[in-house]
């Protein structure tokens, strides 16, 4: 659980968050033009020094949801042994955010894995290419919209043998 002075005075400096928390761990919801601000602040002023994860979540299927993806980074203090969950929501027409590898170098291959399977670009990434999956590849796994079975894009690439790797 984030100390509630840390709570008070995001909530104070930054405009529009959603905030919750759920068996000690809090979230926040932040709009996408006054994120990076936030991260900055959380990292610079608030010791939140450890980016654990980046990931997204699909909400095409919720029925409640309000927008369509949910890009979801996971920091840290290492020092007071706290953990935010900070969530970026995105509409499939506009899936661009700020890259967070000038501040965390580790943020690159994550950006790219996010891009890879749900398509969210991230402006400002020094190699933003597929990581997982061949750069013909057209679609995005991840999405709750591809087929469980694939469209036959695996048809489509050439075989590779384990002595040409």
């Amino acid at each position: 659980m984030i100390r509630p002075d840390v709570l008070d005075a995001m909530q104070d400096r930054f405009d529009g968050l959603q905030m919750s928390e759920f068996r000690g761990q809090s979230r926040v919801v932040v709009p996408r033009d006054g994120f990076l601000s936030l991260i900055h602040w959380l990292r610079d002023e608030q010791a939140f020094t450890c980016l654990a994860d980046i990931t997204c979540v699909d909400y095409q299927a919720y029925r409640d949801a309000r927008n369509r993806f949910g890009l979801v980074y996971l920091l840290s203090n290492l020092d007071t042994n706290e953990r935010l969950t900070v969530r970026v929501m995105l509409d499939e027409d506009d899936l661009v955010v700020p890259s967070l590898v000038p501040l965390w170098e580790g943020a690159d291959w994550l950006e790219r894995e996010v891009w890879d399977m749900f398509g969210v670009r991230f402006d400002g990434h020094p190699d933003l290419r597929r990581i997982l999956l061949p750069e013909a590849f057209t679609a995005f796994p991840l999405r709750k919209d591809y087929p469980m079975q694939g469209r036959g894009e695996r048809h489509n690439f050439p075989v590779i043998n384990r002595d040409q790797a």
